[in-house]
């Protein structure tokens, strides 16, 4: 018989870590060391765990890459004494976080799970007991004495999901995220299915590292119809932009008239890297395929495949916090560094 995995519970903040004052009526977070009053069935897991939280639980909205920071830090810190890490985090920015992490975090061997609820740990029909058990669960199976599980995923609502491939689709319901361009690591019911194929083979070789550098001077762009060239081309004359991220329409098309693409060129020219993801929620961008993408990808435009927004914004800052080469960059974005993209 193996050993019991220890598995390491970050608190960031979130509804999940919230309890309701009956006397008030509102919310307030609860002390995590006192996890196991509150959700009993922990105990019958075969697992230890230990918990760390931020001394001011941060609502997922306030989140920033200094949180993701410390966040890797108490990863780092805590890396050769744990076999994997559960993080509770609220779920608005959960896809962002994990796919700035998986980043962050390169050649993992352990399981880096983010999970939160719709309802607080505390309401009668919280989901957030599930996504936490499974979560820890997920965390602890082993293989050969090793890890089963060895990247940064995020489990809500019976399925676990590679981190840099979901998008929160969902403000209500309990199944809140989807990843439409891969399929689940691993699906929960009566059976907890781990879909083995689908899981990032680590390297055990390499060194585990920690990035921490990552630049932020990036906008998001959204088209639609009526985006004004004089809006554009504020954007794109930010002073100190370093990369665009362009929401194009369906496999990656754009408007073709000689304002948007002396704009576009322009910014082009003048070193910001300007990537294509498309705004649908699956596909991927096909530069080239119809005549309204084929002169993005001659204006040298990045293509983004099938990269959600958010992990095309996480990669973004990973590679410009690393200061990777101009003449690289391209190539190296357009590479899967982490599962995030075909």
């Amino acid at each position: 018989m193996g050993k019991r995995s220890d598995i390491l519970l970050v608190y960031t903040g979130g509804t999940i870590g919230m309890i309701k004052d009956y006397e008030t009526g509102a919310l307030r977070a609860f002390d995590f060391d006192k996890l196991l009053n509150r959700i009993p069935e922990l105990s019958h897991l075969d697992c230890n765990i230990k918990t760390v939280a931020f001394e001011e639980p941060i609502d997922s909205s306030n989140m920033d890459p200094e949180y993701w920071r410390r966040i890797a830090g108490i990863i780092e810190e805590h890396y050769e004494d744990f076999d994997g890490f559960v993080v509770l985090h609220g779920s608005d920015t959960m896809s962002y976080t994990g796919a700035a992490l998986s980043f962050m975090l390169e050649n993992l061997s352990k399981p880096v799970i983010l999970t939160g609820s719709q309802l607080p740990i505390g309401d009668l029909r919280t989901d957030a007991k599930e996504n936490l058990i499974t979560s820890i669960q997920i965390a602890a199976l082993q293989d050969r004495g090793k890890p089963l599980v060895s990247e940064v995923c995020l489990y809500f609502e019976y399925k676990l999901y590679r981190a840099n491939r979901t998008t929160k689709i969902n403000a209500e319901h309990f199944e809140a995220f989807a990843s439409l361009n891969y399929p689940p690591l691993a699906e929960s019911g009566v059976h907890l299915k781990i879909n083995r194929e689908y899981l990032l083979a680590p390297n055990r070789r390499k060194k585990f590292r920690v990035h921490k550098a990552l630049d932020n001077n990036i906008a998001v762009v959204r088209l639609f119809p009526g985006l004004s060239d004089t809006v554009l081309k504020a954007v794109l004359e930010t002073p100190g932009l370093k990369a665009v991220v362009l929401e194009t329409y369906g496999a990656g098309n754009a408007p073709t008239g000689k304002g948007f693409r002396d704009i576009v060129g322009t910014a082009v020219e003048n070193g910001i890297f300007v990537v294509n993801v498309t705004q649908c929620s699956g596909g991927s961008v096909l530069m080239g395929k119809y005549e309204t993408s084929t002169h993005l990808k001659k204006l040298g435009l990045i293509n983004g495949k099938d990269i959600t927004t958010e992990a095309a914004l996480a990669k973004l800052m990973y590679l410009l916090g690393n200061n990777i080469s101009k003449k690289a960059f391209r190539t190296v974005f357009e590479t899967p560094l982490r599962g995030e993209m075909q």
